[in-house]
């Protein structure tokens, strides 16, 4: 048989390896940052929430962290581990040294211009998704060639049978290519604002359809992908099982795209796809758990090596903690759980669990592992990798518990009720003040963690300096056999793995199914989103006002969805509608309540109450922790791009009529002038009619008011399903 001589490319592996590093210290400061801001330290009689006035504020740089974290650290991570294993997988160089470095510069273009535009608040609002719609074609281009890269190496492989790993890596492409382009679906007003296509309850359902699987196959499929490399090959041992990867993969892949509507339990989406997001749910620990198992049980026999190797304990902390973030999820998605968990800090203690442990965790396990690899030389300090796995253990621990306590007693206390039958903490910073202990103890953790990649940099640093760095690396294998000859009893699984594009195809028939169960009848079937004849289309200066909240990112911690809770109904009025969001693009619902739910705080409070507290929160609320946004006092709104705005509504179906826009300006000016008129009369503050704060004002004092005199429904005695489908 003809012996090949080829080589590998370690130089994107490289490249990809150091910008890992490099985002990951800046994506976990920023988080470090945010976690001050939340636990409202005071330093030289400021509060870190109001440094940097805009650019820094917490709703602006709270989406720079998830964004900096989930496609700068590890979406760079990824792109390392697969440009390494893919070679070594296929014993091919990769298909196009053009493609790679595109590839690799394209997407540090793109974290740049994340890094710009969101603390200038340009920004979609919908999570993990809040790129404008330039970004979104770039990233849709860069995965592109990706897989245009990976797909070409594949095919000229010298591996007749794609090992597990490939799987993962072919699943995620092409998964994350439908996810991100039916999510992305806007039609811009300008080059830094569009509207999302979807409306309310339609675009929530995108929309976590898209977040949750953008956990599940950009923050889970992968790093399978690069488990089942980098163990066996870390530990000098074959996969536990070939038949349990199997199962593990196409269950999977299958069951999770379905799980999206459980991130919108009681809420106004339909109550049959809520059920079947928690079904599919509660299916996924079987399979989660068997790729879990089968990572820790490729171990057997090596637990030695796992004492002495610090790459290894690295692993096996991750694999653990992607079993306990996979257990909890379903169970969180149980109504009974869900009701006590929703919007609280035990949510951010499960993300973080999978994001600081299965994702961080492995990812410096693989980096200890390539690093010293490539540069030929023994990594410089174990010790001081030990010391980063205990740092970083102890971050992890100091993060999540505390965070686990606070979201425990958000939801008691937000639920509680004396024996009269009123709220025990009627006001919502009772419980903000309650938990702030639990926020800095939060804040320790993350500098932990912090502290750990700073270890782990320095240990590189020496590392990277006493070695010597091979380019290319020198490989030969056999030439790939023109024609196939089965071997023996051969499993039936080996002829999927003989085609490569046979098997994106049925990854994307699987994927699809479920996507088109729970989102066409949504879209298509009218019962579904019943309408409301009360509820009408925002004023041109509301508009302006909801754009100015999108953009400080208030629903990052305010949510606008009220569920059917008798301590819900009770402290922000009656329970929220599907027919009341038909022209929210996009919805505004949120995922956190670090301050109180706004869905119904129109005409609650005076025009100079919301002119005073957006100055100063601090003054008006004792220990409040929100900002205060004095640009918006300073700054105006431009009419002409209201126009512009008007003109997309009225394409995405909002009923404003044909010549509208020529009424803009008088409709602004009336609308603004009565607020104005008001703020002056209460407090005798004269502020422009002109100005931001006064559209913002003009916003808020609309929410919930459309269907204010409606009787509300008597919620005791009702069950819930019959609340979400009266």
């Amino acid at each position: 048989m003809e012996i090949e001589k080829f080589s590998y490319d370690n130089r994107i592996v490289k490249l990809f390896s150091f910008a890992t590093i490099l985002w990951g210290v800046v994506g976990m400061l920023v988080g470090l940052i945010v976690a001050l801001q939340l636990a409202d330290p005071v330093i030289g009689g400021v509060r870190i929430m109001d440094w940097g006035w805009s650019y820094t504020s917490f709703g602006r740089i709270r989406p720079l962290h998830t964004n900096a974290v989930i496609f700068a650290f590890v979406g760079n991570g990824i792109f390392a581990g697969v440009y390494y294993s893919l070679q070594r997988l296929c014993k091919a160089r990769m298909f196009s040294n053009v493609l790679s470095n595109i590839h690799f510069w394209g997407w540090q273009l793109i974290i740049v211009a994340a890094a710009i535009t969101l603390p200038l608040g340009f920004t979609t609002s919908k999570e993990y998704a809040e790129l404008e719609w330039p970004i979104d074609i770039a990233i849709t281009l860069m995965w592109v060639v990706f897989g245009w890269n990976m797909f070409g190496t594949i095919i000229k492989r010298r591996e007749r049978h794609l090992y597990v790993a490939i799987w993962f890596y072919i699943a995620t492409f092409v998964t994350v290519a439908v996810l991100h382009i039916v999510n992305s679906f806007e039609l811009p007003v300008s080059l830094f604002k569009s509207y999302s296509m979807y409306a309310g309850v339609q675009d929530a359902l995108v929309q976590w359809w898209y977040g949750h699987n953008a956990v599940a196959f950009f923050l889970t499929t992968p790093y399978l992908g690069l488990m089942y490399y980098f163990i066996p090959k870390v530990a000098n041992r074959p996969v536990y099982s070939y038949r349990l990867s199997i199962i593990h993969f196409w269950a999977l892949i299958f069951i999770y795209i379905w799980a999206g509507p459980h991130h919108l339990l009681y809420t106004a989406l339909p109550d049959w796809a809520q059920s079947l997001g928690i079904v599919f749910s509660i299916m996924l620990i079987a399979p989660s758990w068997g790729g879990m198992l089968n990572g820790l049980l490729t171990l057997r026999g090596a637990w030695d090596k796992v004492r002495d190797e610090p790459v290894l304990k690295f692993l096996v902390v991750a694999v653990t903690c992607y079993g306990m973030s996979t257990f909890e999820g379903p169970m969180m998605s149980l109504k009974s759980v869900n009701a006590i968990s929703h919007f609280t800090d035990w949510t951010i203690a499960h993300v973080h669990i999978g994001g600081l442990g299965w994702n961080g965790f492995l990812t410096f396990g693989m980096l200890y592992f390539l690093i010293p690899k490539m540069y030929g030389t023994k990594l410089y300090s174990k010790k001081l990798a030990n010391a980063h796995f205990w740092i970083g253990t102890l971050g992890i621990i100091f993060y999540a518990l505390p965070m686990y306590w606070a979201g425990l007693v958000q939801s008691a206390m937000w639920k509680q009720f004396t024996p009269e039958g009123t709220l025990v903490y009627g006001q919502f910073i009772e419980t903000v003040t309650q938990i702030k202990p639990m926020y800095m103890l939060r804040a320790f953790g993350g500098f932990l963690y912090l502290t750990g990649a700073f270890v782990m940099v320095y240990n590189f640093a020496k590392t990277v300096a006493r070695g010597s760095f091979a380019k290319e690396e020198q490989a030969e294998a056999p030439a790939l056999e023109k024609v196939y000859k089965k071997h023996g009893n051969e499993h039936w699984h080996r002829w999927i793995e003989r085609k490569p594009v046979q098997m994106l195809v049925l990854s994307l028939v699987l994927i699809l199914i479920g996507g088109l169960v729970e989102l066409v009848p949504t879209f298509l079937i009218k019962e579904n989103i019943p309408t409301i004849s009360a509820v009408k289309p925002y004023t041109p200066l509301e508009l302006e006002g909801r754009d100015i909240y999108i953009r400080e990112g208030c629903n990052t911690c305010h949510s606008q969805i009220i569920r059917p809770f008798r301590s819900e109904t009770k402290r922000y009025g009656e329970y929220s509608k599907a027919g009341e969001f038909v022209y929210d693009h996009p919805f505004l619902w949120g995922s956190k309540r670090n301050g109180p739910d706004l869905h119904r705080v129109g005409g609650r409070y005076s025009d100079s109450w919301h002119f005073s507290h957006m100055l100063n929160p601090g003054e008006f609320i004792t220990g409040s922790i929100m900002p205060s946004y004095p640009w918006l006092y300073e700054a105006y709104v431009d009419k002409e791009e209201t126009k512009k705005k008007i003109a997309v509504m009225r394409k995405l179906g909002v009923p404003y009529e044909d010549g509208f826009e020529e009424k803009i300006a008088g409709l602004m000016d009336e609308q603004g002038e009565g607020i104005s008129k008001n703020i002056y009369d209460q407090i005798e503050t004269e502020i422009d009619l002109n100005t931001e704060i006064v559209a913002l004002i003009a916003y808020l004092q609309r929410l919930g008011t459309d269907i204010k005199n409606i009787e509300p429904t008597a919620l005791e005695g009702k069950s819930t399903t019959s609340l979400l489908t009266e």
